[in-house]
């Protein structure tokens, strides 16, 4: 493994030799991904000095979390916003439109009205209805950070997405409680 074929400093995206985009061919991420843990894996520097074992080791991980960013749509969406220095502030701006935040709240309790009445079906309804509302957002988020670099409005759609990636989560964890 030498630094003229993988720069450490790389962002994620080039590290695997993809274009910078929200539209990911996820197959193509798979097998670059291979490519590139295949080369620096340190099993297959075990036979190096301790300090070339070390950044085989670097090498393993850097790679490990670029590609557990470029997977994941929500993560590869913030990662995009901050390449493109517009940082959606995630932990700090939790300002949402004021029809996201009701609807999020009906929402919240929809699912708790459905957990304690142990309505399996429903909160599988409320699953299916919350995951067609995130495709909807999710190819919006791809639109205003492919096709139309409008970074506020994919800021906004980022926010918006891990308020209802954690009610999936607690939808799920929900259902699996139920023994659903």
């Amino acid at each position: 493994m030498t630094s003229e074929d993988l720069q450490l400093t790389a962002d994620h995206f080039s590290l695997f030799g993809l274009p910078r985009v929200f539209g990911l061919d996820l197959a193509e991420l798979d097998r670059r991904y291979l490519e590139v843990q295949h080369r620096v894996h340190p099993d297959k520097h075990a036979h190096l000095t301790e300090a070339d074992r070390r950044v085989a080791m670097q090498w393993a991980t850097r790679a490990n979390e670029a590609y557990q960013t470029l997977k994941s749509p929500l993560q590869r969406a913030h990662y995009l916003l901050l390449l493109a220095g517009h940082d959606p502030q995630v932990e700090r701006n939790t300002a949402m439109a004021p029809e996201f935040l009701v609807s999020q709240m009906e929402w919240r309790e929809s699912v708790e009205e459905a957990r304690e009445d142990g309505d399996v079906e429903g909160l599988e309804q409320l699953h299916a209805r919350l995951r067609g509302e995130m495709k909807a957002q999710y190819a919006a988020l791809g639109q205003a950070l492919d096709a139309k670099r409008n970074y506020a409005d994919a800021g906004v759609r980022v926010r918006q997405l891990m308020f209802q990636e954690k009610l999936l989560h607690e939808i799920d964890e929900a259902l699996e409680a139920s023994g659903a």
